[in-house]
């Protein structure tokens, strides 16, 4: 082996192994958590409109795209000449074309028929997709092989919510647990993620469209789900209970967030609550509860798609009709409130990215912000555009992007009902 040969396969090395630790490989990024630690990234944009490293073609969708290993992968959806479901994959870099997979999908008495919800989550040398009515597949990442799959809907019988299936898949150890509302005890299902082999299943609640994330407590690992009846903790293992507390979930995507030992959820119309969670056993107790008399008139914060963010001893998150807003965490109790981050609408959305001592904000306008957040107010230190609003998604106010963005090697990568797009964001030419 020449000296060259061995200096570029050591530079190779460290380029892999930074590339996999920036990776965005399922739903609000590596820990589900929003937060973004990549170093090297601007910090505010030179223009209006950024400037865009490469686009693709696609079809319309809900789902965000996640990253991993160099590639990214979203889902869409066609009409025409039959309803079917698709899951591409393309180069993270070049947005050169590598595999796609499709799939015969019928949607019936679904709102919003816009396409699939769920992004891909990617483990190891296998990527994972749920679609509207439930048919979950494992793919070979690399080259889009099935190795696996489910109709859950004929299988668990279950009862698609109205808005579809929409909770990503959340791997854990040797499993992939979805959320889709199953009969028979069947709302969380747990699979071998190897063979597809189901390992347990819990709950005969509803399911909504919040993801499931697992969490530490009381030295032990925690399945947190909000269902469509209540908030619960299970053992990840086995899907034995742990605790619940009682929160109907009738219109939200928002994940439960996780801070100093709280818990955090909001909905669009059952308002928000703060849950204590032990330290010496897996229990809950409960901070405070507050709703508004209606989804005008809220009180705290009344969140539908965005998931709020927790620093310090305040929560910051976006209200029914795109209030940006900042709360007490101890009551509840409202601090602030901005109208600038995005036009007032119902629905209005802005997806929240923590990045070191910034907030990265993306709105339903297509915008990115880099701001901060205090108890002294919201802060705007720089807006560029990124992409275009389109009307699949919502055909109100010249449509949105309700999209979550992936943030991963110091990229973003965003999508419409019309393409997938790429922009660099890194701080160095």
């Amino acid at each position: 082996m020449t000296k060259a040969f061995a200096l570029a396969s050591i530079i190779w090395s460290l380029i892999a192994l930074d590339v996999l630790a920036a990776d965005w490989p399922q739903w609000r990024g590596p820990n589900r958590d929003g937060r973004w630690r990549e170093k090297g990234i601007v910090k505010e944009f030179t223009g209006p409109q950024l400037a865009i490293r490469w686009r693709v073609e696609i079809a319309n969708g809900y789902s965000g795209p996640t990253v991993a290993a160099g590639r990214v992968y979203v889902t869409d959806r066609l009409t025409d000449p039959n309803q079917i479901e698709r899951v591409h994959c393309f180069d993270a870099m070049t947005g050169k074309y590598i595999w796609s997979h499709s799939y015969k999908c019928t949607y019936k008495k679904v709102g919003f028929p816009n396409g699939p919800r769920a992004s891909v989550t990617v483990d190891e040398s296998r990527a994972y997709s749920l679609g509207t009515v439930g048919h979950l597949f494992c793919f070979d990442a690399q080259n889009g092989n099935v190795l696996w799959s489910k109709d859950l809907k004929a299988e668990y019988k279950i009862k698609v919510p109205i808005w579809g299936v929409a909770a990503a898949p959340l791997v854990e150890n040797n499993m992939v647990i979805v959320q889709v509302g199953g009969k028979e005890n069947a709302c969380l299902i747990a699979f071998d993620k190897v063979t597809g082999k189901e390992n347990w299943r819990a709950l005969s609640d509803g399911a909504s469209y919040s993801p499931p994330i697992v969490i530490e407590q009381a030295g032990k690992r925690v399945l947190v789900c909000w269902t469509a009846e209540r908030v619960v903790g299970l053992d990840p293992n086995s899907g034995k209970l742990y605790w619940q507390h009682p929160l109907k979930s009738i219109q939200n995507v928002t994940t439960p967030v996780i801070h100093n030992n709280f818990l955090f959820v909001s909905s669009f119309f059952e308002g928000s609550l703060l849950l204590k969670l032990h330290q010496d056993k897996p229990d809950i107790s409960l901070v405070w509860y507050r709703k508004g008399e209606d989804v005008k008139n809220t009180d705290a914060i009344h969140c539908c798609i965005s998931t709020p963010i927790l620093d310090d001893d305040y929560i910051y998150g976006v209200d029914s009709y795109g209030q940006l807003r900042c709360l007490d965490l101890s009551t509840g109790n409202r601090v602030w409130e901005s109208l600038d981050a995005v036009p007032t609408a119902r629905w209005a959305n802005i997806h929240l990215i923590r990045h070191e001592t910034d907030v990265w904000m993306f709105n339903e306008r297509g915008e990115l912000i880099i701001s901060r957040l205090s108890p002294k107010g919201f802060h705007e230190i720089s807006r560029t555009k990124l992409i275009k609003p389109t009307k699949g998604q919502l055909a109100k106010r010249g449509g949105v992007c309700w999209t979550h963005p992936a943030f991963a090697n110091k990229h973003i990568y965003i999508r419409n009902d019309e393409e997938l797009l790429c922009a660099s964001l890194s701080a160095s030419k």
